[in-house]
């Protein structure tokens, strides 16, 4: 934690520290909307940075920009009314690191974005330009779900140190808006992101960085809310704090994986709220040949979200094995919704995905050969609505073996149709610690509460489950051992 504080301090000095002010006008830099301004920006940025350093201060306007590269010692200030506005036209953009960007920076040091201000990206004019160059084939796009995949994001920031983003609007980008690869020492706080515009917007990705802070943000985004990914078997993400953040997505709230080569250690995930979420919660997921290891969730609320815990080990990826150790969940309060939690919001989640199908539990799903391992969940409480149906069941809770195994699936709590528990289903696991957990289901459920499958080494201590008409806690065990219920 005192490394965490340092890093914060330091950045803190790095984004208002600089010894010089700039201000945009000085550059000939517009604020009419209109004037594409591109080209006087970058000089400015890169004259600042040559002069050792500064701040490039914007004041009430809108100044209309394609992609810009932040230069080392170079702070952008958008005072209160300042708006930078992403080009509409797809030409005005170019690629760093392969990925398209209307804000930058390629291995540069001592940099940041603050203020009161706004960067709008204008992502659905954007995205829908491109489409239709696509559409007349001068633009080549593999086109994955109907959607340009070639896309801007808001901020694409590589290889960079002592970064920091504080307190601005960040809005409407076209793809992920917010993405950091390979950061060291950077600080996302307070800062409003909403980000609807168009298909699989994330809010925050963090990828493969080390010494992270993203705290007293409020996240509102098509897909995934803040999302640590590791896209290089090299690297990972290590030491990284998620503290203080409000979430609301038409995918997950804060999730690990999807893409996790290398992988995620030394993780707090800490005081989250989350709601009216279509996916999970928190979703640990280690599916690509890395690793997930000493992550700690600590005050996690979640109202009407459709899944509250999800933890999965998967091989989509090569013959590297997937792994799972050490992961603490705790203090957790979580509501979860009988229908659909994101409904009448733009780009909700998709509305047909396995219906009709019972609300599916929390999961803690390894694989045969690769368990996860030593997980504590702790002062817990769930609200489940129950209702489960059995004519909606594909697999009865008299047929464990029936779940498939399914390692190279795209992980999401859903993935597996249906599960023969209301509460929690944990599967190929060992370690496993229950302290203090509550679980209610409003309406009555066939299915029992927890259902173990290939578990060794599981303590369930002050454990309450709750359904009407039921005959109090049910667990439903099949190849496990050293089960303990205190």
């Amino acid at each position: 934690m005192k490394k965490i504080i340092s890093i914060i301090l330091c950045l803190g000095l790095t984004a208002s520290g600089f010894a010089k002010d700039y201000y945009a006008s000085m550059f000939g830099i517009k604020s009419n909307g209109t004037t594409l301004n591109t080209t006087s920006i970058q000089a400015a940025i890169d004259y600042i940075s040559a002069e050792g350093g500064g701040k490039l201060i914007f004041k009430v306007g809108r100044y209309l920009t394609g992609t810009i590269e932040l230069k080392d010692n170079v702070t952008i200030e958008l005072g209160e009314g300042a708006v930078l506005v992403g080009s509409t036209n797809p030409y005005d953009y170019r690629k760093n690191g392969g990925q398209l960007g209307l804000i930058i920076s390629n291995g540069a040091r001592n940099i940041g974005v603050v203020g009161l201000g706004v960067v709008d990206g204008q992502g659905r004019e954007l995205a829908n330009n491109f489409l239709a160059q696509v559409a007349v084939g001068v633009i080549k796009d593999h086109f994955p779900l109907g959607r340009v995949s070639d896309r801007p994001h808001l901020f694409y920031l590589l290889k960079s140190k002592n970064v920091t983003l504080k307190g601005i609007n960040m809005r409407n980008s076209a793809c992920w808006t917010c993405t950091t690869d390979r950061v060291d020492s950077l600080l996302i706080d307070g800062v409003t992101l909403n980000s609807r515009a168009y298909w699989n917007n994330d809010g925050f990705d963090i990828v493969d960085c080390t010494n992270a802070v993203i705290q007293n943000c409020f996240v509102d985004a098509t897909d995934d809310g803040i999302c640590l990914k590791s896209h290089n078997k090299n690297v990972c993400n290590d030491n990284v704090i998620v503290r203080n953040n409000t979430i609301t997505s038409s995918a997950s709230g804060i999730k690990f994986g999807t893409f996790g080569v290398g992988g995620f250690r030394n993780i707090q995930i800490l005081d989250n709220v989350v709601y009216d979420t279509f996916r999970s919660a928190i979703a640990i997921e280690s599916v690509d040949g890395g690793f997930a290891e000493n992550i700690v969730v600590d005050g996690l609320r979640s109202i009407n979200t459709a899944n509250p815990i999800f933890l999965v080990v998967g091989q989509r990826r090569g013959d590297k094995p997937s792994s799972m150790n050490n992961i603490v969940i705790k203090n957790v309060y979580a509501e979860v919704p009988a229908d659909k939690p994101d409904y009448g919001v733009e780009y909700e989640g998709p509305t047909l995905e396995d219906q009709p199908r019972n609300v599916l539990p929390c999961s803690i799903v390894g694989l045969k050969d690769q368990k996860i391992t030593n997980v504590t969940i702790e002062n817990v409480e769930i609200k489940f609505p129950g209702g489960g149906d059995p004519t909606f069941a594909k697999v009865g809770t008299n047929e464990l073996d029936k779940v498939p195994e399914i390692p190279k699936a795209y992980p999401e709590f859903s993935q597996w149709k249906e599960l023969p528990a209301w509460g929690f289903f944990i599967r190929h696991a060992e370690g496993i610690t229950f302290k203090n957990v509550k679980m209610t289901a409003e309406a009555p459920d066939y299915r029992p509460a927890v259902v173990l499958d290939d578990v060794q080494g599981a303590t369930f201590k002050a454990l309450s489950a709750k359904a009407p008409q039921s005959k109090g806690i049910i667990f439903k065990a099949k190849n496990c051992s050293q089960i303990k219920a205190k």
